[in-house]
């Protein structure tokens, strides 16, 4: 494991893998960590095949140095992005989860070099279209006065949300404006995701702008989207896009 410093003062925790171009970047989800079942298998294939991979924590997250009730979407997108950026040379092709398929779609739209995207129930604007829009009147006067609220989790200690992430999430949505997305994009749904419902990607396909954009829906998954035949569509989804990116060079 190595650490990078970002300019911004947080030490950013990942693992690199050297190989070929273009290098395949995992964004992990809200709360999670780069030693999840996605980015490791991924890892395990770039190894394989001799293909560069990096995965790394946000600040607050696994390894790296902060706190997570401290960070916001904002945040992570910097963190993101200035681990790829010191880190990687060349093009890129994202892969990110839930939140990572915000941090990811963000990213798209400021980094130099981008093959593809790959998202896995990716959930862009949910601290606006899940968390706000779903908190009641007493919920949402607790978190302006109070700073924060605790929401139970399926995944573990609650969710502590607070208002910094809520409004600072406003101040990164990417399903208001237009979204260009000049790549070939995957975009990969579980029907029995309960985080996530597959309407958001419907969504997002319907909103973003792509020459070579698919949705697949898997009948039954849920939103860990890890079971032995979801990391196997995951890797032949980034096999797909990173075929088409070369076809098109």
């Amino acid at each position: 494991m190595d650490f990078h410093d970002s300019d911004a003062g947080r030490r950013i925790a990942y693992e690199f893998t050297p190989g070929t171009s273009p290098a395949v970047v995992f964004l992990g989800g809200y709360k999670s960590d780069m030693q999840g079942t996605k980015a490791v298998h991924l890892e395990d294939w770039a190894q394989a095949t001799g293909r560069a991979f990096l995965r790394f924590d946000y600040s607050g997250h696994g390894a790296s140095g902060g706190t997570f009730e401290d960070g916001c979407i904002g945040d992570w997108a910097e963190d993101a992005q200035s681990v790829i950026e010191a880190v990687t040379e060349g093009p890129v092709l994202l892969v990110g989860s839930s939140m990572g398929g915000w941090i990811a779609l963000l990213l798209t739209q400021r980094l130099a070099d981008i093959a593809g995207l790959v998202t896995i129930a990716a959930a862009p604007d949910f601290t606006e279209d899940g968390f706000w829009a779903d908190f009641d009147k007493g919920q949402r006067e607790a978190i302006m006065q109070d700073g924060q609220l605790a929401l139970p989790s399926e995944y573990g200690d609650p969710y502590i949300i607070t208002r910094r992430l809520i409004e600072d999430g406003r101040n990164h949505l990417v399903l208001r404006s237009a979204l260009e997305l000049p790549f070939p994009v995957r975009l990969l749904q579980g029907t029995a995701d309960t985080s996530v419902h597959p309407d958001r990607a419907l969504k997002l396909l319907d909103h973003a702008a792509s020459p070579d954009m698919r949705l697949v829906l898997v009948d039954g998954a849920d939103h860990r989207f890890s079971d032995a035949d979801c990391l196997a569509l995951i890797e032949s989804s980034v096999e797909e896009v990173i075929a088409r990116a070369e076809e098109d060079a």
